[in-house]
């Protein structure tokens, strides 16, 4: 039985390592770096949560922190995520004091984020959270094992941005989910046979014949 929330939707820890060692020890690196970074999430999620902060705000926290005053499109894109999503989590943000969102006399179209007081002094308190958390993901790790880790994901992230360059290129793009469902959709209609039309004639011709 799970234990918790996080064990309910994604497993524990120990099924995972498990999975790893065992069943899958050969599997793709790009799915080892994805538990891995589910793991680091998770702990700092438990802890983000003991100070009643979400992921979700973190995220924007951390950005503001060394980017103050951004456009919601600037902090959607460095973010990752979808501007409505953005909006969402700002607009909560605000309620909850941590951000005021303006407009500046210059420039009525963008809304620019400003980190209010208390959004600015969670700093001090979230911070070393993170830290902890990544100080016990690599317990135990020699530094020039996490020197050569980091060098080795640092060349991922830039082999992957030249795919994405390239593909962009050759206009090729990640299409939004409701565009690739409305496309799935489409396929399976076409898929679908056609209903068989009425021959007429032959109907016609019954009626007369009864007639």
């Amino acid at each position: 039985m799970p234990t918790s929330k996080f064990e309910a939707k994604y497993g524990s820890s120990q099924s995972v390592l498990r999975h790893w060692r065992e069943a899958v020890p050969h599997d793709r690196l790009a799915h080892l770096i994805k538990d891995a970074m589910r793991g680091v999430s998770r702990a700092l999620q438990m802890r983000l949560m003991e100070h009643d902060v979400s992921f979700g705000h973190w995220t924007f926290l951390r950005i503001l922190w060394e980017n103050d005053g951004l456009t919601q499109r600037q902090l959607s894109e460095q973010a990752g995520l979808m501007e409505p999503t953005t909006h969402s989590a700002l607009r909560a943000m605000e309620e909850l004091g941590y951000i005021v969102r303006r407009k500046l006399p210059e420039n009525r179209k963008n809304i620019y984020v400003y980190l209010t007081d208390k959004g600015h002094a969670l700093k001090e308190v979230l911070v070393p959270v993170a830290e902890e958390v990544n100080r016990i993901a690599v317990r135990g790790i020699p530094e020039s094992a996490i020197a050569t880790t980091r060098k080795t994901l640092l060349t991922i992230i830039e082999n992957l941005a030249l795919d994405e360059q390239e593909a962009s290129r050759n206009e090729r793009h990640q299409p939004p989910t409701r565009q690739l469902v409305d496309r799935r959709k489409e396929k399976e209609s076409a898929a679908e046979p056609s209903p068989p039309r009425a021959r007429k004639g032959r109907r016609l011709s019954a009626a007369s014949r009864e007639g």
